[in-house]
């Protein structure tokens, strides 16, 4: 029997994560068969392609460089020839304080939007071309709470990245709105990041907004994600989901 994403090849970037394993996992068993980024483990992203029968085509990039997002999208082009999806999944999240000196303060805002938010928007530029010239696509931009409702006073640059995809992905939508664009914007995720800010400072000042008090777990982004990339959910297009257990956006 036909599976929703047979026959789709979709590029993930930052696979080698735990929320980009659990999505390239995830779109294989719907039938996709998933390009598989990473920017530096390369064992991870192999002993990931081993674990989905080797179904997927594992492509590297440094997306912290200017030309990182172009380089990955015409490597991928090469390698499958036809891409039907994006999930612009990579992301990085530095800390750096508000009386830091001011060539620090920039370098850590320049590389934090470099990775998560310029990276994107080349590659979706990129993407949304070879949509349009080849009968469609979809485009999932990982998103975050942070980005409607700001961040730590450490981290503003993270929140302020997300706040800029939610955008882009509306403008998007908006422009190219036959392409079906979708943004999911979790919250907490139980990912190494996330247990050791837990071990640092405890369960409560993770999940003491959560009303069901738990993290979410990598599987249910992922299973959302292939979810929003069938073709059935176009009118998913620009929508921002919120995986935050209820968490308050305000």
């Amino acid at each position: 029997m036909s599976k929703a994403l047979s026959g789709q090849t979709i590029l993930v970037t930052g696979a080698s994560g735990e929320i980009g394993r659990a999505i390239v996992k995830a779109l294989a068993e719907d039938g996709a068969r998933p390009i598989i980024h990473y920017g530096r483990d390369r064992a991870g992203a192999e002993r990931l392609n081993a674990e989905i029968d080797g179904r997927g085509i594992i492509v590297s990039a440094d997306l912290s460089a200017a030309d990182g997002a172009s380089a990955l999208w015409q490597r991928s082009l090469e390698a499958a020839g036809r891409i039907h999806g994006l999930v612009n999944n990579a992301g990085i999240l530095s800390r750096i304080a508000i009386d830091a000196d001011l060539d620090q303060w920039r370098s850590v805002w320049q590389r934090d939007f470099q990775v998560n938010f310029f990276a994107a928007a080349d590659l979706a530029k990129e993407a949304i071309r070879h949509f349009k010239a080849n009968g469609g696509g979809r485009i999932i931009n990982m998103a975050s709470r942070a980005g409607q409702r700001g961040y730590a006073a450490d981290a503003m640059p993270y929140g302020a990245t997300k706040a800029a995809l939610v955008n882009l992905t509306k403008s998007i939508a908006r422009s190219f709105g036959a392409d079906g664009v979708t943004a999911i914007a979790p919250g907490w995720v139980r990912t190494r990041m996330a247990e050791e800010f837990v071990a640092k400072n405890g369960k409560q000042a993770a999940v003491g907004e959560i009303p069901i008090g738990e993290m979410a777990e990598p599987e249910a982004v992922a299973e959302l994600v292939a979810f929003a990339l069938r073709a059935s959910q176009a009118s998913l297009n620009g929508a921002t989901l919120d995986v935050n257990g209820g968490s308050y956006i305000r």
